[in-house]
């Protein structure tokens, strides 16, 4: 097996996690279905792209494009808690935007990073040129990421965030204002989108207006799958099993090339792997309902052969 190739698909993996904790927030914790993510992704890789071009700073372009994603979520949440549109509308309408908007920003539909310095690059100058650069850069941020969510739902704003995500008219009843909660959720959550959009763009070489198509499905895929294999009893599993799931299912892909799968195929492999994610509960429980069934049947005939046995003891 070439280590190498394994070793891209982690981290991709982990590039694509900090995405998913971001579907995180706003599938799981709010239980808003926001599809404003295809959108949010490329802009942030437009934005940091552009600006790198035009000469800014890579952190600073960086830094730019999270703000940008912030904006697009907002843009959903205000046009879901003060028009009234539902939240799938609100999220399609943001989505379809943003894709004029990113043509609008880039120029044209693909911008090359190839002779631009990035965050990578300015890390080689610095001194820090290991082999395996880029997964150090994203595991540390993926778990720097994931241990800043975990802190920032156990304050105060994020039992509120928590709360409007499992009943609003409770949370409405002390007083939160939920319209503010979503606001925030969906801002926080597309500013992840966008930040792993700045950097997949930079350590890709490139961003493409095309890049967000299938975004949201490879997010809910590694949300549902690594709460499938993790169950979620507190935040910090659940988003653990967030990573955990954005890494296997890049492995998934990873295997399923090599098994002979052509690209092509790759949506009916994502569809597979959804599909067995969320029926995995099912089978579980189905399995667990049969090995009881099993035990006291055996209990039962043990029962009777001990009877028997008794009774012809006694005779």
């Amino acid at each position: 097996m070439n280590w190498y190739a394994l070793s891209g698909s982690i981290e991709q993996g982990l590039a694509y996690g900090i995405l998913a904790l971001g579907v995180y927030l706003t599938f799981r914790v709010l239980s808003f279905a926001d599809l404003t993510v295809e959108g949010s992704f490329p802009l942030g890789a437009a934005v940091a792209a552009t600006l790198i071009v035009n000469g800014a700073h890579p952190l600073t372009a960086t830094s730019v494009a999270v703000l940008a994603g912030m904006a697009a979520g907002s843009m959903t949440a205000l046009l879901h808690t003060k028009m009234r549109i539902t939240g799938l509308l609100a999220g399609i309408l943001t989505m379809t935007s943003l894709y004029s908007i990113n043509l609008r920003i880039m120029g044209r539909p693909n911008v090359p990073l190839l002779r631009e310095p990035t965050v990578f690059k300015q890390l080689v100058q610095l001194g820090f040129d290991h082999p395996y650069q880029s997964l150090i850069v994203f595991t540390v941020l993926a778990v720097l990421i994931k241990l800043l969510i975990d802190w920032f739902l156990s304050t105060e704003i994020g039992l509120s965030m928590r709360a409007t995500g499992d009943n609003q008219t409770m949370i409405r009843s002390l007083g939160v204002s939920t319209d503010l909660m979503i606001v925030m959720g969906l801002a926080f959550s597309n500013g992840l989108v966008a930040l792993a959009g700045a950097l997949i763009a930079q350590y890709q070489g490139y961003a493409d207006v095309g890049m967000g198509l299938g975004t949201i499905v490879s997010g809910l895929a590694s949300v549902i799958l690594g709460n499938a294999l993790i169950r979620p009893t507190t935040v910090f599993r659940a988003t653990l099993g967030v990573l955990t799931g954005s890494v296997l299912y890049r492995l998934a892909i990873f295997y399923a090339l090599r098994a002979g799968f052509a690209p092509t195929d790759l949506r009916i492999v994502t569809a597979a792997i959804v599909v067995l994610a969320l029926a995995a509960p099912t089978i579980r429980e189905s399995l667990n309902q049969r090995r009881v069934r099993w035990r006291l049947r055996r209990m039962e005939l043990e029962g009777d052969e001990l009877a028997r046995v008794e009774h012809q003891e006694s005779v």
